[in-house]
């Protein structure tokens, strides 16, 4: 008998946050993009939007890749109940971290695996609170200035400068908050059938 070859992987995503997060893995896999609406529902919830997402985008993707293990994320700053996504622009950012300034909120980080051969589908939710500092005008500024973080949900990226706008992260899934929630994927890829340690190179 010959062993089957593990099946492929794929992360529905083209962040390169998420790329680097998954290379830790040290797995082979590409990256395709979803091409997902992203527009909230009327009074969605920020996790329930973050645990749809995720799995519309795994979803998307393993239409177009049956036989593979697909990996969809998403992530949602959940301000007051309020789902808040990327900014886009420098006003949008200003105004999320004015808002956030002093807060502690919830950035809600969901990951989804789809394997269509097998029938497999399956997402998990990794909060993460962050409480941010009592922010000056000045280091708002200074810090979108300096970073740039148009393309992060709640403008701020907690694995570079952005650190010095918190004074606390509370998480049980410590790459989370950077928008791949590692030990869930690992959990989620084994029961998958795709076993992250032993197909490691």
């Amino acid at each position: 008998m010959v062993a089957s070859p593990p099946p492929s992987l794929i992360l529905g995503s083209t962040s390169r946050y998420r790329r680097e997060l998954l290379q830790r893995l040290r797995l082979p896999f590409e990256s395709v993009s979803p091409q997902v609406d992203e527009t909230p529902l009327p009074g969605e919830a920020p996790a329930t939007l973050a645990l749809r997402l995720a799995l519309a985008k795994a979803r998307a993707v393993s239409q177009l890749h049956p036989n593979a293990v697909v990996i969809g994320s998403d992530q949602v700053a959940d301000v007051d109940g309020e789902p808040v996504g990327k900014p886009g622009t420098h006003e949008r950012a200003l105004a999320q971290l004015r808002r956030m300034s002093g807060q502690t909120i919830v950035f809600q980080t969901a990951v989804a695996v789809v394997r269509a051969d097998t029938g497999f589908e399956a997402a998990e939710l990794a909060p993460v609170k962050v409480r941010f500092r009592t922010l000056s005008e000045a280091e708002i500024e200074h810090y979108l200035r300096l970073e740039q973080p148009y393309d992060c949900a709640g403008s701020a990226k907690c694995e570079t400068l952005g650190i010095a706008l918190l004074s606390a992260i509370e998480s049980d899934d410590p790459t989370a908050l950077v928008g791949l929630p590692l030990i869930r994927t690992c959990a989620l890829l084994r029961a998958a059938g795709l076993d992250p340690l032993m197909g490691a190179r």
